[in-house]
């Protein structure tokens, strides 16, 4: 035995290896797992005699070290040896590297400074807040209405996003020169298939499903080629609900959405409707509801749904007897319902998905 200092002096370790193991160079087998028995052996003396920090990381960078480390030039002699034995020779530096680097972690654990007793846990510090999740306000506003259309009588029907022209605008009484129809409103998939620009299609797929009497509430994404702004967004959520009976009127109309904007809003707001036009109803009507938008301007007017009387051609088309049969439908961004909730001035803050914004709507 003789010491070898010159792989670890710099990092003032000292090694103890065979002369044998140390200068002569490796060609056979035999001598390959030698040398690395004598390396495990001897790095895991110097493991257990190092003292302190530092010393230990001394013995690591002697053993291990990608440039200078015993183990790293033992590998350099593995192509040397014939392409047979190579393999045998390999499983043997990987059990060695195995060994010392489980003898480095033990040790290193020793090492450890025990936890300070004399410091306890603040056990009445307050824990820290998790973000968790929570309902979007969008799905909110939703779950709502459904749920006070629910009380009224109506339930949930859903249909597909890819629809033909005919469900999209010809089954609900728009003209073939309606500008809608035009690729610049409508984002079309081919000549006759498209992205519904309502959900009013499923109503259609309703009535000619089922017989009346027929109450349906409709929400879905609906997709439109507008430009995304403070009030506009290409693609967003609506809620549209259908009455189909015998006997139906105006006045069921007015009854149930009025009752609807105040179970949502509150007793006291005002709710009006103003004449309009859609395609598919006759007459139409737009409501408002009179609501404070917390920007400093106080109560107005916001328009929250477009609504009406549905054309007798819409029920014609649908096999519906209209002659027996009338009804009502209405349609509603909730999107925009949630900007006047919660006091919203630009609806592109409910698509940026940004948790600072969204745990304030957080259950």
């Amino acid at each position: 035995m003789r010491r070898q200092c010159d792989l670890a002096s710099a990092a003032a370790v000292c090694i103890f290896v065979p002369t044998t193991s140390t200068c002569a160079p490796v060609t056979t087998l035999a001598q390959f797992l030698a040398r690395a028995d004598a390396i495990a052996r001897d790095g895991a003396a110097l493991i257990h005699t190092a003292v302190g920090r530092e010393a230990l990381d001394a013995a690591r960078v002697a053993l291990l070290g990608r440039k200078q480390g015993l183990l790293t030039t033992l590998m350099a002699a593995l192509p040397a040896l014939p392409t047979e034995d190579r393999r045998a020779a390999g499983a043997a530096m990987n059990a060695t590297k195995q060994a010392l680097e489980l003898t480095l972690t033990s040790a290193e654990a020793v090492l450890a400074p025990p936890p300070d007793a004399s410091r306890p846990p603040d056990l009445t510090m307050p824990g820290r807040d998790r973000w968790t999740g929570a309902v979007h306000p969008v799905s909110l506003v939703i779950d709502e209405i459904s749920a006070i259309f629910r009380e009224l009588g109506f339930t949930i029907a859903l249909g597909p996003e890819a629809e033909t022209e005919w469900y999209n605008f010809g089954a609900l009484n728009f003209p073939p020169d309606h500008p809608a129809m035009e690729a610049h409103d409508t984002l079309y998939l081919s000549d006759d298939t498209l992205l519904r620009t309502h959900t009013s299609p499923v109503q259609v797929r309703t009535l000619q499903t089922y017989t009346p009497p027929v109450r349906i509430l409709c929400p879905g994404n609906v997709y439109r080629r507008d430009f995304f702004d403070a009030t506009h967004a290409p693609s967003f959520m609506q809620i549209e609900g259908l009455c189909i009976d015998e006997g139906v009127s105006f006045v069921d109309l007015k009854a149930t959405l009025s009752e609807f904007a105040r179970r949502f809003y509150s007793g006291s707001s005002r709710v009006r409707l103003r004449p309009s036009f859609f395609p598919f109803v006759e007459p139409g009507a737009e409501m408002d509801v009179e609501v404070d938008l917390g920007d400093g301007k106080g109560s107005r007017w916001v328009e929250i749904l477009g609504c009406g009387m549905v054309h007798p051609r819409v029920l014609d088309g649908a096999g519906i007897d209209s002659e027996k049969y009338s009804g009502w439908a209405f349609g509603m961004g909730p999107a925009r319902i949630a900007m006047s909730r919660h006091k919203l001035p630009d609806i592109r803050l409910l698509y940026d998905s940004d948790v600072r914004f969204l745990e304030q709507f957080s259950r």
